[in-house]
């Protein structure tokens, strides 16, 4: 039986993120969860060296990696639609859920099971998705720097938004991420390199 699951997942490319925002350079679903993957990793890894944890940071980057999957379906919703209020907060969670067990029907039955831990959210991940959505925001925070280095203005109040929501969000692995790695963005690639 043939199975539509891969070529869905690799159409993550042709969703454009920050649809309502005037992009110097488009960012796509696919190169946001690579970033995000990237990220929780260190934020996983960060936990377990300074902070006392005992994360599993592989899981944590794989969960992180299809974190955003159904909206290959659902196409990426803008932030202020998407958190206008609880009732459509609710509904969009019930719409992205239905959007994985789409994808996960494509599956061949006997890989099920392992697509759908990382799918969908799982008891005992909580604390897990805490720091995903930690490394979510970081990457937006990331792209709001790179928006505005190349002189677009249009993220300034978008990048306020993320150090607002990373600083509530009391995550000391964050913080350390911000503290030690955020300020290379900032750089060119031969400051970085001297």
């Amino acid at each position: 039986m043939e199975s539509g699951f891969f070529a869905m997942l690799f159409r993550m490319k042709y969703i454009n993120r920050w649809g309502l925002m005037r992009n110097t350079r488009t960012e796509s679903l696919s190169e946001h969860s690579l970033d995000t993957a990237v990220i929780a990793h260190a934020l996983g890894i960060l936990r377990n060296k300074r902070f006392g944890g005992s994360v599993d940071a592989g899981r944590l980057a794989a969960l992180a990696m299809y974190h955003d999957a159904g909206e290959i379906i659902t196409g990426d919703l803008p932030t202020p639609v998407k958190y206008h209020d609880e009732q459509i907060r609710r509904a969009y969670k019930q719409v992205e859920a239905e959007a994985s067990w789409r994808l996960l029907s494509l599956l061949p039955q006997d890989l099920r099971e392992e697509y759908q831990a990382v799918l969908l959210p799982q008891p005992g991940d909580e604390e897990l998705w805490r720091l995903i959505k930690a490394a979510d925001k970081l990457s937006a925070l990331i792209k709001c720097i790179e928006e505005e280095r190349a002189g677009n203005q249009e993220f300034t109040q978008a990048k306020l938004a993320q150090i607002k929501a990373l600083d509530e969000m009391r995550l000391p692995e964050a913080d350390a991420f911000r503290a030690e790695f955020l300020g290379a963005f900032y750089k060119t690639l031969d400051e970085q390199e001297a």
